[in-house]
């Protein structure tokens, strides 16, 4: 029996994790770099009543969706380069909706989230045209979940992650 998925809380579908190739690599970065650009575009004309429309009831609202995504690729930032750099490392995990409950969601310029995004976003396809094959296969330790992630399909989640949120808002303005 196949799940049915809520199209508003999943209007890409559920993160796919596929075996790690070329191709999916190569479809991943191009997620990756267009991901922030859709959100400036989607987002550069709404007004302050419209940032604070949901995509379903109960869910964060567009402004908080817009720094919640510069939050969350930061710390993917951080988790990816210590995979990089130590030998599976335990990350810090953080509660996200706890962040996004925060006061500098409500009240940060959404300017500065779009900037992070954009930067981490560029800094992370940079870095991905570089790595070798058994980088892909480091991997570090998320406590939380008890699971060892593996950095290829650490790329494919955030490739999709950005795509998925930048869909949510996309879809309140259908």
């Amino acid at each position: 029996m196949t799940e049915e998925l809520d199209p508003k809380t999943y209007p890409i579908g559920k993160a796919q994790n596929r075996e790690f190739t070329k191709e999916v690599l190569y479809q991943s970065i191009l997620m990756i770099e267009s991901a922030p650009l859709r959100l400036r575009q989607r987002i550069k004309t709404l007004n302050e009543e419209e940032l604070e429309l949901k995509y379903r009831e109960g869910s964060w609202t567009v402004r908080q969706i817009v720094h919640h995504v510069a939050d969350s690729h930061m710390n993917m930032w951080i988790r990816f380069k210590h995979a990089l750099t130590q030998d599976n490392p335990t990350i810090q995990p953080y509660n996200q909706n706890v962040w996004a409950d925060s006061a500098d969601y409500k009240s940060a310029p959404l300017e500065s989230s779009l900037l992070i995004f954009e930067g981490v976003q560029m800094r992370f396809s940079n870095l991905l045209k570089t790595m070798s094959e058994a980088d892909f296969k480091r991997t570090y330790m998320h406590p939380e979940y008890n699971k060892q992630f593996v950095l290829g399909e650490v790329v494919q989640l955030y490739a999709w992650h950005g795509m998925h949120h930048v869909a949510q808002i996309e879809g309140i303005f259908k």
